[in-house]
């Protein structure tokens, strides 16, 4: 045996405890960022889940897709408008979100995923009555901007049993049957929560939670709940963290077991984070 099959075999070795810990478990992956536009990464990307569900384990992923909802815009000679990171959203607006989100990205991935021998289904917040929202409340009107209040996963669940990764696109209906435009994080951790999902991953454009912004090796490898206001108060959560550690931080409190921030800019950081000791981002318990 070469020096190469015993790393080889190491590797497996290690990661089967965590495998065994996770086989029959639930793992919500929101996937996003620099992972969902470059081509090496997204084929890194379905590897990783296809080997997931091999091994036993119940994936959801749930995506965005800002930056082909801003080229389409663009094509209509619209353009894009945020308020505090939020997408301004009028009739028109929502119109090419729903076709852009649960059209093409929701297909192309579905399609990309079946391309590596996986078997995925395409929903979004519409279908089987998956998510229901209303509009958002804030200082500034945002448009069709909705906020989640149930997710029914009877339809995620029956894809599962099926043997078919589901792959969910972030539009929501209200009750009265308008389409709201829903952040893919916050919609993440809604699906986890209602899910009881052992993992929460939101796949980001940074290593994690880092002590000091700009210095990438200062990563918390781990943070307790009771530990986040401090960090708040300190200035190590702002700006673009602050809503996605929210995301995290409720979805532990509504009963996920483990969130999880990581870099999709890494091959394979999936499967880093949830197979190997060191793991790859910051993990809140």
């Amino acid at each position: 045996m070469n020096i190469l099959d015993a790393d080889r075999a190491q590797v497996l070795v290690e990661a089967l405890p965590y495998i065994q810990k996770l086989a029959g478990k639930t793992v919500v992956v929101k996937y996003g960022g620099n992972a969902m536009i470059d081509d090496h990464l997204k084929d890194a990307v379905m590897s990783d889940l296809v080997l997931m569900q091999l091994v036993g384990i119940h994936v959801v992923l749930v995506h965005g897709g800002g930056p082909e909802i801003n080229a389409m815009l663009k094509k209509i000679g619209k353009k894009s408008e945020f308020i505090k990171g939020m997408r301004v959203t009028d009739q028109e607006t929502i119109d090419i979100v729903q076709m852009v989100l649960a059209g093409k990205v929701n297909k192309d991935l579905v399609q990309l995923l079946q391309r590596h021998e996986g078997k995925a289904i395409g929903l979004c917040g519409l279908d089987g009555d998956l998510m229901r929202a209303v509009k958002k409340v804030s200082e500034d009107d945002l448009g069709f901007v909705g906020e989640i209040t149930e997710v029914k996963n009877d339809v995620i669940n029956d894809a599962i049993e099926k043997g078919y990764i589901p792959i969910i696109s972030t539009v929501a209906g209200s009750q009265e049957g308008q389409v709201f435009n829903i952040n893919a994080d916050i919609a993440a951790a809604h699906i986890a929560a209602s899910l009881h999902a052992e993992k929460l991953i939101l796949m980001t454009d940074i290593r994690g939670l880092l002590r000091d912004k700009d210095d990438e090796e200062t990563l918390i490898p781990v943070v307790n709940l009771s530990s986040v206001p401090k960090l708040q108060k300190d200035g190590v959560i702002s700006g673009g963290m602050i809503p996605k550690i929210d995301c995290c931080v409720e979805a532990v409190r509504q009963g996920v077991k483990r969130a999880h921030i990581i870099d999709g800019r890494v091959p394979h950081s999936i499967l880093v984070e949830l197979f190997t000791d060191a793991g790859i981002g910051t993990m809140f318990c």
